[in-house]
């Protein structure tokens, strides 16, 4: 069996924290932005962080699983 929850939740935490798509925090104007499709250093390592921040819990604490097969 196979298990597909590390996966499937990385792929859509990245799709969510990709900076400038949904928001962007720290913006280049104001400090949370939506939706302007521009980034900037600052913002990419903030989401990176809330993203292996949260990979981390679901994956490691909240002990998710997909299992197929």
């Amino acid at each position: 069996m196979a298990d597909w929850a590390p996966v499937l939740i990385g792929v859509v935490l990245f799709v969510l924290l990709s900076p400038g798509l949904l928001l962007e925090f720290p913006g280049k104007s104001r400090y949370l932005e939506f939706g302007g499709m521009n980034t900037n250093g600052k913002a990419i390592a903030v989401h990176t962080l809330f993203f292996f921040v949260i990979y981390a819990v679901l994956i490691l604490v909240a002990h998710m699983h997909i299992y197929t097969g």
